[in-house]
């Protein structure tokens, strides 16, 4: 999708709105253009012949022009407005729905980007149906001004003709530039926001090491360049500005000239003096309406471009069609798999069973946690859900059977019971479980975003807790007690174990406590499996795995 077709859709997607903004938009203009027609119209036939009866009828003429001029754009303004916010919405609902695919986006755009684009850009972007509605609407201005003045003398009229088109040229050869600088701005705020977001959610530890002055010169050199890139966009603003009105005023003064001279030849009347030099003055307006149409469209398409990117940017993971799995097949099976630092590995995973791994590289640790949830693209080998290919099944049976939960746990605003997503009767006995006890009384406590209030531990215990109520097929767990003392740790080991009885886990630690409760233990170095067994085994009998897993 180009940025050019997202604009598009956008008018479509809400033509009845537009199509009644428009006309009433159009209506305003044009009776806006007629109140120099009508008050010439006034002097030649009324005040001129001193007759009560055409004076009367001019007044009721200008009463219903200027009852039509008002509400007519009421009514537009108010039909665009609800086209541009409907069509807002709409497009922050595709990027967060594109943003929260399971499947993933290769954009490379970090959060903080991706936020400002989602609201922003979306909204810059909609705003393109004011251009439509006003260039539309002062387009009609100016042929109803230009057949006015066509009535009144052809020449006039033909200067005003030719001499719009070309006012509107030299306007517009100014939107090239005004996009790009308009772009770059965008951009600009954009990676500013994405640093700062990085640099909220990670102030704590900027703090811990002390880099948060390092941080602070960082975001002002990025707000720096934001800056300038505003400025740029600005200027080019305010020089289009100068020449719309530059432009438009040498053109009034050339047609009022003009005009003049020709009164005072006898070859226009009085009234029609009035009529041209206020249809004269008039034009100015819709011309410095389409500079401004011009602008928010320039504007809007730099937004547009930034949305298209993301809503079509290709998924990191390509999803099948497969719904269903063989109850007879291992549950998780790699074959041969090679991604990143794994080499050749296999693993199968049994219904109901517990496999602990110990990683010594921690790359190859997140290299097996892409593979078996399914987010790992270009790997080569096999990997296997219930019998099925992991690429030809529906991401969301891959997502249904396999939940990963990582140590690092997302927490929301709401409060902790709204975070476990689920009230089960079971409640109780998994938060215990989860080494999360001294939570449960406090579950209706409001919670804030990431959960700051709680320890480390505690959000870790929560998503714990989370991640066993949902119950899945298969549970990965990635360390899931580093941030709990010892004591806690066995306990949780415990609870593990009994609330995953009959169901199959995979846990990737180096605690001895978990790997103890393991049905067996599965060990990783240099990308290869070198060991496997039990817990109790591998630690009387290797001695590098008593370096990484004894304390």
């Amino acid at each position: 999708m180009q940025s050019g077709e997202l604009l598009r859709r956008a008018v479509r997607r809400h033509r009845g709105r537009m199509v009644a903004g428009v006309l009433f938009m159009s209506l305003h203009q044009a009776s806006e253009a007629a109140v120099p027609v009508a008050i010439g119209i006034f002097v030649d036939r009324a005040v001129s012949s001193g007759d009560i009866q055409p004076l009367l009828w001019c007044v009721l003429m200008m009463v219903v022009l200027f009852a039509v001029l008002s509400n007519a754009w009421k009514l537009g303004a108010r039909q665009v407005v609800r086209a541009i916010e409907y069509e807002t919405h709409l497009l922050r609902l595709e990027i967060a729905q594109r943003v929260l695919d399971p499947r993933g986006q290769r954009t490379g755009l970090r959060a903080g980007e991706l936020l400002s684009i989602a609201t922003s850009d979306a909204e810059k972007a909609a705003v393109v149906m004011r251009a439509v509605a006003i260039g539309f609407a002062t387009s009609t201005a100016l042929i109803v001004s230009s057949v006015s003045l066509l009535v009144v003398d052809v020449p006039l009229g033909l200067g005003v003709l030719i001499g719009v088109p070309l006012l509107v040229l030299g306007i517009q050869a100014l939107s090239p530039l005004l996009t790009r600088r308009t772009s770059s701005q965008q951009e600009a705020v954009a990676q500013t926001t994405a640093l700062a977001t990085d640099l909220v959610g990670g102030l704590r530890t900027l703090r811990g090491i002390g880099a948060q002055h390092n941080a602070a010169e960082r975001y002002r050199q990025s707000s720096q360049a934001t800056l300038r890139a505003t400025l740029r966009a600005a200027s080019t603003n305010g020089l289009q500005d100068g020449v719309t009105t530059a432009l438009s005023g040498l053109l009034l003064a050339a047609v009022a000239g003009v005009a003049g001279w020709f009164a005072l030849n006898g070859r226009i009347t009085i009234g029609e003096l009035i009529t041209v030099v206020g249809l004269a003055q008039f034009v100015a307006e819709p011309v410095g309406g389409l500079g401004w149409a011009s602008q928010i469209y320039a504007m809007s398409k730099a937004s547009a471009a930034r949305l298209a990117g993301v809503l079509s940017a290709e998924p990191l993971v390509v999803s099948g069609t497969g719904t269903t799995l063989d109850p007879n097949q291992p549950l998780l099976e790699l074959n041969a798999v090679s991604y990143k630092t794994l080499s050749s590995t296999d693993l199968t995973l049994k219904t109901g069973e517990s496999v602990g791994v110990l990683c010594y590289d921690p790359r190859d640790a997140d290299a097996l946690l892409a593979v078996v949830t399914g987010r790992a693209p270009d790997l080569t080998g096999t990997v296997r859900i219930g019998g099925t290919a992991i690429d030809e099944l529906d991401i969301d049976v891959v997502r249904g059977t396999v939940l990963l939960e990582q140590h690092d746990t997302d927490l929301f605003e709401g409060t902790l019971r709204s975070n476990l997503l689920v009230d089960s009767p079971s409640l109780d006995r998994v938060m215990t479980a989860a080494g999360a006890a001294d939570l449960i009384d406090e579950l209706d406590r409001p919670l804030a975003d990431q959960g700051q209030a709680l320890s480390g531990g505690q959000r870790q215990r929560l998503g714990l807790a989370r991640a066993l109520l949902a119950e899945p097929p298969v549970l990965v767990l990635h360390d899931p007690s580093t941030a709990v003392d010892a004591v806690t740790e066995e306990l949780l080991a415990e609870g593990l174990a009994d609330v995953r009885a009959g169901l199959t886990t995979l846990v990737l630690t180096s605690s001895p406590a978990l790997l103890g409760k393991m049905d067996r233990v599965v060990v990783v170095a240099d990308g290869v499996i070198v060991a496997e067994g039990l817990h109790a085994e591998l630690a009387a009998a290797d001695a590098a795995y008593q370096e990484a897993v004894l304390r």
